[in-house]
């Protein structure tokens, strides 16, 4: 997903990128998908490669996941990245919970001209699975959740990442930004009461390039890079 992006994310740091369950090389789980259990098998890649203190971005789906794993295991989180990402299932706009509500064999069969489905058959270990997958998705998507009371166990600095024509309401991204402890004061001229997070909105961007975006990375690298921050309280 991030592909075009991922030599300027590589250029000062080791980039790790996770097939999620079902996903490009990774075969169906043989169960429904969640995004907590997601979670769990991230956290349980890192134990496996003997990491701490990892940086995690992830996209839409992807970073519900990441959300999930910063609120279950908030210790592995050194940063968050969250792209396109809502905490509420009622974040997303009207008709995109709809087209979820859609996800079953029969859009398998359409989506099978898209670009997504060129990059699944290419990798997949059962490209046959297609059809399971995309029902997988649709229900996944179609349960609902709130995840605000958890946001309050995230000890990482946060970055949320937007477009601004997304699927989802600026209004969800503003709330979510304070949330998270951002936009609720006035920074001061030195800056000293900024908050540990940030909130990007990309100009000509999509929830459906953004991935792609050079802008993505120029955004999310500084805040990488940056010292931890600490607020004044």
């Amino acid at each position: 997903m991030f592909g075009p992006v991922l030599p300027a994310l590589a250029a000062g740091r080791r980039v790790i990128t996770v097939d999620l369950p079902g996903h490009g090389h990774t075969a169906d789980p043989g169960r429904p998908l969640r995004y907590e259990s997601m979670a769990e098998h991230i956290a349980a890649l890192i134990a496996y490669l003997g990491l701490t203190d990892v940086d995690v971005m992830g996209y839409s789906l992807g970073g519900g996941a990441a959300l999930r794993l910063a609120i279950q295991q908030p210790g592995l989180v050194r940063r968050l990245v969250l792209v396109c990402t809502p905490f509420r299932r009622d974040g997303w706009y009207p008709d995109i919970l709809a087209a979820q509500s859609q996800l079953g064999p029969e859009a398998a069969a359409v989506m099978m001209q898209s670009p997504l489905y060129g990059t699944y058959a290419q990798v997949a270990p059962r490209v046959q699975d297609w059809p399971l997958l995309i029902s997988r998705l649709g229900e996944l998507l179609a349960r609902d959740y709130d995840w605000s009371a958890g946001l309050t166990a995230i000890t990482a600095p946060v970055m949320l990442v937007f477009a601004d024509a997304d699927s989802i309401f600026p209004a969800h991204m503003v709330e979510f930004f304070a949330l998270l402890g951002g936009g609720l004061r006035d920074a001061g001229w030195d800056g000293a009461s900024r908050p540990r997070g940030q909130l990007a909105i990309l100009p000509g961007t999509t929830h459906y390039d953004i991935s792609v975006r050079p802008a993505l990375a120029e955004a999310v690298i500084p805040f990488l890079d940056a010292a931890v921050f600490q607020p004044v309280s």
